[in-house]
C-alpha cells in the first residue's frame, strides 16, 4: 500500500505534528513500507494456531487469601503522628 504525501500530512494534522517537505517524503516511504509488510503478515496461514491471548505462561504469583487477625489498634496506631480515641487524626480537608 503506497501512501501519499496528502495522506501522510492529513495523519501529522490529526496528531498536530508539524513536519517539512522533506519529512513528509521521507515518511511517506517508510509508513508504506510499514503498511506493505503488516499486508504481507495477513496471507499468513494461522487457520491452525489456537488463539492465544498471552505468548508466554502466566501464572498468579500472589499468596492464598487466608484469613488472619489483624494487628491490635495499639499497633496499627503505634507510629501514627497525631491519633484520638483510637482513631488516626488528619487534617480537615473539606470545610463545614
Amino acid at each position: 500500500m503506497s501512501l501519499t504525501t496528502q495522506d501522510v500530512r492529513h495523519v501529522a494534522e490529526l496528531a498536530k505534528l508539524k513536519l517539512t517537505d522533506d519529512e513528509v517524503n521521507r515518511f511517506a516511504q517508510q509508513l508504506s513500507a510499514i503498511l506493505d509488510y503488516a499486508a504481507s503478515l495477513q496471507q499468513v496461514d494461522t487457520s491452525h494456531v489456537p488463539p492465544t491471548p498471552y505468548v508466554l505462561p502466566l501464572q498468579n504469583v500472589m499468596r492464598d487469601d487466608d484469613a488472619a487477625p489483624s494487628l491490635p489498634n495499639d499497633v496499627a496506631l503505634g507510629n501514627a503522628p497525631d491519633a484520638d480515641d483510637g482513631f488516626f487524626r488528619v487534617r480537615a480537608v473539606f470545610e463545614d
